[in-house]
């Protein structure tokens, strides 16, 4: 089973746009954020649909079209960029019902139930804490 990148390829795609805004720039393209993710500018353009419906971005069409951030690096947090391309739970109960004559089979939901209601709060707690602008600090420190 592989890790899911998307947190980690959003972050940087709004921190990088984030950054380029900064040295004056209005909008970046696809193109461009897709080079500093080494992805497919498909791959990019979905990724910010998704965050502006989630408000975290806006796109300008037309002449000079391209992405820029709706709020300030300082503004959104690894949570808000969490919640808005990964809507659902961290983990998941079996997808078919247990067998309910197995004393494991009838008590594995509420106790994994339990752990993962745990674990989702900690880690919307710690993603909460970390804003865009903390990302692009530590980016350009390691830089």
């Amino acid at each position: 089973m592989s890790a899911n990148s998307r947190l980690t390829i959003a972050a940087h795609a709004l921190t990088w746009i984030g950054l380029y805004q900064r040295r004056g720039h209005e909008v970046a393209t696809s193109e461009q954020i897709a080079t500093s993710v080494n992805t497919n500018p498909v791959v990019i353009r979905r990724l910010l649909a998704t965050l502006s419906k989630a408000g975290l971005v806006d796109s300008r069409r037309g002449a000079g079209a391209g992405w820029m951030l709706a709020r300030d690096l300082a503004a959104i947090t690894l949570l808000d960029v969490y919640q808005a391309i990964e809507p659902g739970p961290v983990f998941a109960l079996h997808p078919a019902t247990p067998d309910h004559e197995c004393v494991v089979g009838h008590g594995i939901g509420p106790a994994m139930t339990a752990v993962y209601d745990k674990v989702e709060a900690a880690l919307r707690r710690e993603l909460a804490k970390t804003t865009l602008e903390d990302v692009l600090r530590d980016v350009l420190r390691a830089a």
